[in-house]
């Protein structure tokens, strides 16, 4: 799965933005200054199972979390260095494999994260949002 389709759906979402973290090199997303995605590349010396793998974290609902994990328990990780009971870290090396899940499920799963991070912003914050959208 090429970055540029995932930066596509996620630059497309209202009121959006990404930058590089120069400090971590990941590429995070967010939504009225609320982190909703980060891509980026596990350290080799990361602990297993994220060791050196190319992965996509999403902040995601706990039952399809549960879902998501028993479908795809080699692709779909708990979220690395986040809260893995609310987080997901998406292995992008199987996307479209047998193990893993579809693009569309993992676009669908951006859109998914947007939208429970901008469900929490204040409601003055989500009216500006949808304004200049």
């Amino acid at each position: 799965m090429e970055a540029l389709n995932i930066g596509e759906r996620m630059g497309s979402l209202p009121g959006a933005s990404n930058a590089l973290h120069e400090v971590w090199g990941w590429m995070v997303w967010w939504v009225g200054g609320k982190q909703f995605a980060c891509e980026f590349t596990a350290a080799p010396d990361a602990k297993p199972p994220y060791a050196g793998r190319h992965l996509l974290s999403l902040k995601c609902d706990p039952d399809r979390i549960r879902e998501l994990r028993a479908e795809y328990p080699n692709a779909v990780l708990p979220g690395y260095y986040s809260d893995g009971r609310t987080w997901i870290s998406v292995d992008l090396n199987l996307v479209g494999s047998p193990d893993g899940p579809t693009e569309e499920l993992v676009l669908d799963l951006c859109e998914m994260s947007y939208r429970l991070v901008f469900a929490k912003l204040p409601k003055r914050v989500q009216r500006e949002l949808a304004a200049s959208a």
